[in-house]
């Protein structure tokens, strides 16, 4: 079966930095694309990033373009979300999902179970 699994997630300070990943297992990673989602405490669901399957085009929301960094290793079957110049409102619970297609298309089939982010001094 299709498991996505976050990790890396923890406290950091303002301006500091982190990497999440996701392990993903129970279908042809290289064959779709991923992307990121968060949502904050009392908050809607946010989309962060995505890629592509073979990782050739990235995206991003406004709110993290210049400081997130999307990538994927398909040998590992991985994806990851470098996180620097962290702001206290990027405090979330982060989660990677599956796209149907190779795409983005922003059409989710599975996620993960989420990883928490914390910015505070």
């Amino acid at each position: 079966q299709v498991q996505l699994v976050e990790s890396g997630g923890g406290l950091a300070q303002p301006g500091g930095s982190l990497r999440l990943s996701c392990a993903a297992s129970g279908f042809t990673f290289s064959s779709y694309a991923m992307s990121w989602a968060r949502q904050a405490p009392g908050k809607g669901l946010e989309w962060v990033s995505g890629i592509y399957s073979d990782g050739s085009d990235t995206y991003y929301a406004d709110s993290v373009k210049g400081r997130f960094t999307i990538s994927r290793d398909n040998a590992k079957n991985t994806l990851y979300l470098q996180m620097n110049s962290l702001k206290p409102e990027d405090t979330a619970l982060y989660y990677c999902a599956k796209e149907r297609e190779a795409t983005m298309t922003q059409l989710y089939d599975y996620w993960g179970q989420g990883t928490q982010v914390t910015v505070s001094s």
